[in-house]
């Protein structure tokens, strides 16, 4: 993420990606988690691992924000340009 910001926008605003981290939940991937993934990617057409990223978010209540298109118009999505 800090390479892909920092290219993109600047050193700063990478630092403070890479800070944001520090306060993200890292959760574990179980075989529900997957095969839900699997049926968002076949669904939406999304590749298995935005679906993964998508099934994930949606488990915890929480708003993907992303600056993939490839989620754009999905529910609870926020597609930043």
């Amino acid at each position: 993420m800090y390479k892909v910001v920092r290219r993109d926008f600047s050193e700063e605003r990478a630092v403070e990606a890479v800070s944001a981290l520090h306060r993200a939940r890292i959760v574990p991937v179980d075989e529900p988690l997957a095969l839900e993934a699997a049926d968002i990617s076949l669904r939406l057409g999304l590749a298995m691992a935005d679906s993964l990223v998508y099934a994930t978010a949606q488990r915890h209540g929480a708003t993907l924000v992303t600056g993939d298109t490839d989620f754009e118009g999905l529910p609870d999505t926020v597609v930043i340009r």
